[in-house]
């Protein structure tokens, strides 16, 4: 079930609310809560709805790309980091602040993070982590107590005696923080009512007003300890809090002050620096980032005319409507929002209207504004996932395209490493398990690695290799590789001929980041018996760029803001 902090208000919606809207946005609450997978039946129960209307949701938001079915389940997909990533975007807290927390880990070689204010919760937008066994597992989207954490005394200073009230009747709700799924529970000496806790938050409330920081010892779970230091903007309001989290088992709750507070204030006034200096990217009045593809209003009407009653074109509308914030655009009046989606004012207003109902956006009465409760719908799972993890699906749908096995590999040193692999079902087919390594010089996904490699890069690599010769076809002359290689570049492709193993042939293409970085390579392989070189380029290449463009049109989106690990 949907957690207390994540539920919809209590208050009767307004009637301009878009009923489908708020529907869609139940179903996906209910599938973060889940941890990006839920099965139909699951959701129907969970959400109250009745199965045609979770069908119809889910239809519009598979549409929409945010969804994928996988049997009976609906799964998340990456595509929905867009909604996340307008409310980031918005904020600029990541773009400005973010690099500055990088250094400071780099610096103190401990996990640094900025979080925001969440109602009575502690949200967090950027992660710079170390890589220990013992470690900062948050991620950006993450939701914290505000109790349970440094960042939050901070934030609870500026509570009004309102916010107080929904912080006790939250607390008396949930005495186990069950509602929060990304901290452990509270542990029993807290005391079966949390009346301990709750004295001793108010306590450290006072604390960090006196000191200017707060101290976490061991609130989450045993050992983890941190400091934290507000972030204000120009009027001297805290935007966020930076935070250093360290162990125990390097540095005590009483000596890690000591250790990071002076590095750590020093980062905080660069921060207020950045927040006041002017902009550097896109004017306020530039266009959202969205993705690549055609108008919203074209797509709209292939989508209806596609899938007819199964596609909700307001409830797609809703949920677009998000995506008209970002750099430069924080608050923005009814009329940018139209004309930024291409919605008709009346469309526009009644799905923003909705949205704040719901607290994903905020106004004064003019301008609205996304708040950090965007990042309840599913940023949190979606920024965790890896390069495989968001190849696998095209791979899928490649091999039940083409009948062939398909394979991601990554560039190890001088050799290939397969981090994602689809196999098709053969008497005769190519069996390769995850991690296996072959010299890139003799594979078609090394090829097109190397070749997407900067040229100098590529011609040290050429310079210092010692090819031998797998098989009687195998290309070994360095001057030839190099040839190939520029050929690859030039053709967005390479394909290899029994040069790894007699009888296979393999084609492969590159995939880029939304740098343009080539980051792994796609490749189909079949037995050479099967197809001449020219008949596999006409059946494959097609559905190989296909794949390989999927596969880049999530990482444009999930790239932006979350680190994609390759494997």
């Amino acid at each position: 079930m949907t957690h207390p902090a994540a539920t919809a208000p209590s208050a009767p919606p307004p009637p301009e609310a878009v009923g489908p809207l708020m529907r869609s946005l139940s179903v996906l609450r209910e599938l973060a809560a889940g941890g990006g997978r839920r099965s139909v039946g699951d959701l129907v129960r969970d959400t109250g709805l009745a199965r045609s209307t979770v069908d119809r949701v889910l239809s519009t938001l598979t549409r929409l790309g945010y969804v994928r079915t996988e049997g009976r389940d609906a799964v998340l997909a990456p595509r929905l980091l867009e909604l996340g990533n307008a409310y980031l975007a918005a904020s600029e807290l990541p773009d400005r602040l973010g690099p500055l927390a990088d250094r400071l880990a780099d610096e103190l070689d401990e996990s640094v993070s900025l979080a925001v204010p969440d109602g009575d919760g502690v949200r967090f937008v950027h992660q710079a982590t170390r890589r220990r066994a013992m470690s900062l597992a948050f991620r950006i989207g993450d939701l914290l107590p505000a109790e349970r954490g440094a960042p939050g005394a901070l934030f609870a200073d500026r509570w009004d005696e309102e916010d107080w009230q929904r912080w006790r009747a939250r607390r008396a709700a949930d005495p186990a923080d069950a509602g929060f799924p990304a901290v452990p529970p509270r542990r029993a000496g807290d005391g079966a009512d949390g009346a301990a806790t709750a004295a001793d938050f108010v306590a450290r409330v006072a604390a960090a007003r006196t000191a200017g920081w707060s101290l976490d010892d061991q609130l989450i779970e045993p050992g983890l300890v941190a400091v934290a230091v507000p972030v204000r903007d120009a009027d001297g309001r805290p935007v966020c809090a930076l935070s250093v989290v360290s162990h125990t088992s390097r540095l005590s709750a009483d000596a890690l002050p000591d250790a990071v507070l002076p590095r750590l204030r020093e980062t905080v006034s660069a921060m207020e620096d950045a927040l006041r200096a002017p902009r550097n990217g896109p004017a306020a009045d530039a266009a959202p980032e969205t993705r690549p593809g055609p108008s919203h209003a074209t797509w709209m009407r292939a989508s209806k005319h596609e899938l007819g009653p199964e596609f909700v074109e307001s409830m797609a509308r809703g949920l677009i409507t998000l995506t008209a914030f970002g750099t430069g655009r924080a608050a923005l009046p009814l009329t940018a929002v139209a004309e930024a989606t291409g919605l008709a004012r009346a469309t526009a207003r009644r799905a923003l209207i909705t949205l704040e109902h719901l607290g994903y956006l905020t106004t004064d009465g003019k301008l609205f504004r996304p708040t950090p409760k965007v990042l309840e719908l599913g940023f949190a799972h979606l920024s965790g996932l890896t390069l495989p993890d968001i190849a696998l699906p095209h791979l899928a749908s490649l091999v039940e395209r083409v009948h062939d096995s398909a394979s991601m590999a990554v560039l190890s040193g001088d050799d290939i490493q397969y981090v994602a692999r689809v196999p098709t079902v053969r008497i005769m087919s190519v069996n390769i398990m995850l991690g296996t390594r072959f010299p890139a010089y003799a594979t078609s996904m090394g090829r097109v690695l190397l070749a997407g490699l900067p040229p100098a890069e590529r011609s040290a690599r050429l310079a210092r290799l010692r090819p031998e010769p797998l098989t009687p076809h195998t290309v070994t002359d360095p001057e030839r590789l190099g040839t190939l290689l520029e050929e690859a570049h030039s053709a967005g492709y390479a394909l290899v001929d029994e040069e790894l193993e007699e009888g296979l042939r393999s084609l492969a293409v590159p995939v880029h980041d939304r740098t343009g970085r080539v980051v792994a390579a796609v490749n189909v392989s079949t037995h050479a018996a099967r197809r001449t070189p020219d008949e596999a380029r006409e059946a494959l290449l097609p559905a190989l760029r296909t794949a390989a463009a999927g596969i880049e049109a999530d990482l444009w989106v999930a790239g932006r803001y979350a680190r994609i690990p390759v494997q």
